[in-house]
């Protein structure tokens, strides 16, 4: 960017701006396979700060076509959604007070640490449940913004459930308030001769005359963050014209969010666990048909590659846990070490997570499950007291141990989020799993929500290997067509980003990707938010950006 332009930002905006070397570094990465330079990060301090930058980048977009603004918060995104070649707009330093939590919802800003949100709802008995595995160091702007869910997602849906309202600066440099709204509210909105007035009659025409198209695309998985959200905008029967279902998992592709209102669950008092340790799959179809009617909250997973991937690297994964780390995680991995070592170890372990506030329901469930399971001759524990916990360590560390440079190995997150029935697991992992085994240069581990078909496959390469670098498209590329083919999705809570935007087209269609774009020019007739996510996604531009080290 222009010196003169940097001078002149500096004079409008009362945040901080740099374009230190450090700070550019920095903001290069998230948590993908990515690396790609901003010219500038931006920390705004308020509301007005976003507006006149918003505004800035609006008067110099046409001298300047590749200016653009892209917003982030924590930067764990693993599709590559918070990275761009010119503005990011950090919102962690400031936008980060702490939440306002009433009697069902809390107030918060994009930059606040899930975890600082959790610490405060849980105060008074609330939490929100789409939290994702990242727990410890998200932010709630990119839970809103991926459409987030997690372990709890099963029983309470993902983010777009609970978001109430959202208050965002748009295209036209104002700040609106997004919420469910009245026929009558929306006649009146589609009244105004504004900015407001034609982005809310443009979307009402594309959800009423598309809808065949819009609805004959809707993903019948249980799970999704592809695409925009045209499907849930607008319910005839109730009369709600709700925009917050379109906001939610657009990856800041459409405007820069400076709140939003989230609603919370009561916690439960108790909690009890069936593990499953299966020899194979070949009885999973029937398992998951018998578990999912007792209502889990949660229904989670991790193959024989997680557990040895762990084993292997103990050191370095208790290490990260600290000394009462070290001692939890050696005792939670105890009982692997010795089936590993007897010749034992499971091909798939599943965790069957019941919880509410009867104790005698949650063990009639347990009962019920065991009694059912009996026929099938499985192996079966369940974890009483505070055993659940020991399982949990291993679902959860093992997953975060992806996150960290391994002996010169690193994750590649790029098929790291399909989704499928879960009557279709027992065929389809094995089709994709198969797929990897063909390249020996990839360590890969099978782990995720089982109960909704939803899997985290994320491979330990050397990111430096040229056989690596090749292979990743073309990996991408039979597996998105398996998962397709299956009626899936691509990706259920970690969003599009550089890496999926490109296979758009294959899971949706052109006419549904041609919605995608009238949306995209309906709130962001300029190109300034995001882009090449959602839509105008570039492969070659995405691969010409993998990263070189860690």
């Amino acid at each position: 960017m222009d010196n003169n332009l940097i001078i002149e930002l500096k004079s409008l905006l009362s945040g901080d701006i740099e374009i230190n070397q450090e700070t550019i570094e920095l903001y290069s990465h998230d948590a993908s396979i990515f690396e790609v330079k901003p010219e500038v990060v931006v920390f705004p301090k308020d509301t007005e700060d976003i507006q006149k930058l918003v505004n800035f980048v609006n008067k110099y977009k046409k001298s300047n076509p590749r200016i653009s603004i892209t917003s982030r918060s924590a930067g764990t995104d693993m599709s590559g959604g918070p990275l761009n070649d010119s503005i990011i707009v950090e919102f962690s330093k400031y936008f980060n007070h702490l939440p306002v939590v009433g009697e069902s919802s809390a107030v918060t800003e994009p930059g606040v640490f899930y975890r600082d949100f959790e610490a405060e709802t849980l105060k008074k008995g609330l939490l929100f449940p789409s939290y994702p595995a990242s727990k410890s160091i998200c932010g709630i702007g990119g839970i809103v913004n991926n459409n987030s869910g997690g372990e709890k997602s099963l029983k309470y849906g993902k983010t777009d459930k609970f978001v109430r309202k959202i208050e965002a600066v748009l295209a036209d440099g104002k700040t609106y308030e997004i919420k469910p709204i009245s026929k009558i509210e929306l006649d009146a909105k589609m009244g105004q001769n504004d900015f407001e007035g034609n982005l809310y009659r443009s979307m009402f025409k594309i959800v009423t005359e598309n809808k065949e198209v819009i609805q004959n695309a809707r993903p019948t998985v249980l799970k999704n963050s592809a695409g925009y959200n045209l499907w849930d905008i607008w319910n005839e029967e109730t009369g709600i014209f709700d925009l917050t279902k379109l906001w939610v998992g657009a990856q800041g592709t459409l405007g820069l969010m400076t709140s939003a209102e989230i609603g919370l669950v009561p916690i439960q008092k108790h909690r009890q666990m069936v593990v499953v340790f299966l020899p194979n799959m070949d009885n999973l179809g029937d398992i998951i048909k018998k578990i999912l009617p007792l209502g889990p909250e949660s229904f989670e997973s991790y193959d024989d590659n997680t557990l040895k991937l762990a084993l292997r690297y103990l050191p370095e994964f208790a290490k990260q846990l600290g000394i009462f780390g070290m001692i939890q995680a050696g005792l939670a991995f105890l009982p692997a070490f010795m089936m590993m070592f007897m010749g034992r170890l499971p091909k798939l372990v599943l965790q069957v997570d019941f919880t509410g506030n009867d104790v005698n329901e949650l063990s009639g469930k347990v009962s019920e499950l065991l009694e059912m399971l009996k026929p099938l001759k499985v192996k079966t524990k369940v974890a009483v007291e505070n055993q659940e916990e020991k399982y949990w360590l291993v679902r959860r560390e093992s997953f975060n141990l992806l996150r960290s440079k391994i002996r010169e190995k690193h994750t590649v997150p790029f098929i790291d989020d399909f989704v499928i029935d879960p009557q279709k697991i027992q065929n389809v992992l094995p089709q994709v799993t198969q797929i990897l085994s063909e390249h020996p240069e990839f360590i890969f581990t099978v782990a995720g929500h089982v109960g909704d078909g939803n899997f985290h496959i994320i491979p330990i390469v050397n990111i430096k290997d040229p056989k690596v670098r090749a292979a990743i498209p073309e990996i991408a590329q039979k597996v998105y067509k398996i998962i397709i083919d299956n009626g899936g999705s691509t990706t259920g809570e970690h969003n599009d980003g550089l890496i999926r935007t490109p296979y758009l087209k294959d899971m949706f269609g052109e006419k549904m990707v041609a919605l995608f774009e009238q949306v995209k020019n309906i709130f962001d007739p300029e190109g300034i938010f995001n882009p090449r996510k959602k839509v105008r996604g570039d492969l070659k531009f995405a691969m010409s950006h993998l990263r070189e080290k860690w």
